[in-house]
């Protein structure tokens, strides 16, 4: 497959990886990663959004960890052949089951999020079938420090159900990004962030990936400024 050319690192993709899409894309340029030095990565695929974030982020330490070995292989290759990868590591490991003697600042994850279905493609990244939602805030909650956060990116229509088991493991809503796919249709995607303090004052945005057909927003072009190669 034809790598993915960013400003400051380059993407190798596999047939047997979920490749790099616009979720991932927008994640990577939208988390809070500002202030996180412990970052962990669950489900890295091709390591993108980690490397978007060591980019992002010069002070972080990363570690990425995938339920598909050819995926943390495919990362690691990713991260060596980048600027950043003293910082980066990847992990074959399944979440459920993962262990760390740290807490991480921030955890940082593409889920898969549609329910089992007959499709074959890409069903351990795309289907709930080794990481359910609640697999995925179960295990975070134990690994975040009270201050730590959760971010993840999941269809629009899937937020109040994400949202009420976090609430319900002891994470809170703090940042809630609308994302629509093109100005004036409906919603898409939604970056949701949780903490286990929770604040009264929700954060609420919205974002626009294009303004017409095949012409990106303003708003995208700017958040990925650093990272695509344009024109």
């Amino acid at each position: 497959m034809k790598p993915f050319q960013f400003q400051k690192f380059t993407i190798n993709q596999r047939p047997e990886v979920f490749r790099v899409g616009t979720d991932g894309v927008l994640l990577g340029a939208l988390a809070s990663v500002e202030s996180a030095r412990n970052i962990l990565e669950v489900g890295t695929g091709t390591g993108l959004i980690s490397l978007m974030t060591a980019q992002r982020n010069k002070e972080s330490e990363i570690t990425t960890i995938d339920f598909n070995e050819l995926a943390a292989d495919l990362a690691q290759e990713n991260f060596a052949a980048s600027p950043f990868v003293a910082r980066l590591s990847a992990l074959r490991q399944d979440f459920k089951t993962f262990t760390s003697d740290q807490k991480f600042d921030l955890i940082i994850s593409n889920p898969p999020f549609f329910e089992l279905n007959s499709s074959s493609k890409d069903v351990v990244a795309r289907q709930q079938q080794e990481l359910t939602f609640e697999d995925l805030i179960s295990k975070s909650t134990s690994l975040l420090p009270e201050t730590g956060r959760l971010s993840v990116i999941i269809p629009w229509s899937a937020v109040e159900e994400f949202s009420v088991i976090a609430e319900r493991k002891g994470l809170f809503l703090v940042r809630k990004v609308q994302i629509f796919g093109i100005e004036n249709a409906p919603a898409k995607r939604a970056i949701l962030e949780f903490s286990k303090t929770g604040s009264e004052l929700l954060k609420e945005e919205t974002f626009v990936i294009e303004k017409a057909p095949r012409v990106y927003s303003d708003q995208y072009l700017k958040a990925t400024a650093d990272f695509h190669v344009f024109g």
